[in-house]
């Protein structure tokens, strides 16, 4: 049986990836896994050894406790599933890839405008 937790873990392994721009073949690669072996990862199929986790976290430029972010605080609490879908963490990555930090500004300050965040200024 696949654990929240696990599946949680593999969610957030599969955003920082796609931010990234990183092929589950490369990962793998660079981690001397096979991609399948990252995919049952990603599904929470299999489970990440803490040096496995370690290893994602350098690799990925986020810190180890990246992949336990938004996990219910308590025991009998449901892990949360609010989690960057691929289309989005695809286009965070393609906002991260704009080398003109101006036009960068520009777009943020559009998005927040359409999605109505009260304080543009503190989110950019």
């Amino acid at each position: 049986m696949v654990h929240p937790v696990d599946i949680h873990v593999g969610k957030k392994i599969r955003q920082a990836r796609l931010v990234r721009g990183l092929t589950q073949s490369a990962v793998a690669r660079q981690l001397g896994l096979s991609f399948q072996q990252l995919q049952k990862y990603e599904t929470g199929y299999n489970r990440v050894s803490a040096s496995k986790l370690y290893e994602l976290s350098q690799l990925l430029d986020v810190p180890p406790s990246y992949f336990f972010e938004g996990l219910a605080s308590g025991k009998s609490e449901s892990v949360s599933v609010t989690l960057m879908d691929d289309q989005t963490a695809k286009a965070v990555q393609a906002l991260t890839s704009i080398r003109d930090e101006k036009v960068k500004n520009h777009l943020r300050s559009m998005i927040h405008e359409i999605a109505g965040c009260e304080n543009v200024a503190e989110a950019s």
